[in-house]
């Protein structure tokens, strides 16, 4: 299949101020927003537990995805696996994801700025006063929720795998 006929099911928004205007008529429409953010390189169930938690907070969730740049500087070299355009399709796909958006920065400080969210969703390994966006969400009137992940499903177990097992190949 080719890209023109790929069919999302959620929205890629291309970049801060198209969200910036997009979110703001959707607060305007009385749209909940939900929002969440990471890498998303190589997909996996701990990824979607938290994509489902996340959308069941509000009406619409929208997800932050770091550039490959903002990886690289973040995970180091030979990440992302996955090239930020796919990742974001792949995102675009799956049934809870609404909109995703990509930042450059190494936080989603300026993105989380601009959508406004209700409520910011993270996963339970973070503690509340680490949350990126926490005082720009609660200011603003919304909430901080942090979502239990499920153990032992990461991005970083995975690389960890497939690397022992290419190496014992």
């Amino acid at each position: 299949m080719s890209r023109r006929h790929v069919r999302l099911s959620g929205t890629i928004v291309p970049g801060r101020e198209a969200a910036r205007r997009r979110f703001a008529r959707l607060r305007r429409a009385g749209t909940r927003i939900v929002f969440t953010n990471g890498v998303f390189d190589l997909l996996h169930v701990g990824h979607l537990s938290l994509l489902e938690a996340a959308r069941a907070h509000g009406d619409a969730l929208v997800v932050g995805v770091n550039t490959d740049a903002s990886v690289r500087r973040l995970k180091g070299k030979g990440r992302p696996i996955v090239p930020l355009r796919e990742r974001m399709e792949m995102l675009a796909r799956l049934v809870p994801v609404d909109y995703v958006v990509p930042f450059g920065e190494d936080t989603p400080a300026r993105l989380i700025a601009a959508v406004r969210p209700a409520v910011l969703v993270k996963g339970g390994d973070y503690r509340v006063s680490e949350i990126v966006g926490r005082e720009t969400v609660e200011k603003a009137g919304g909430r901080v929720v942090r979502v239990r992940l499920l153990r032992g499903r990461s991005t970083s177990r995975l690389i960890g795998r497939a690397r022992r097992a290419f190496r014992k190949a």
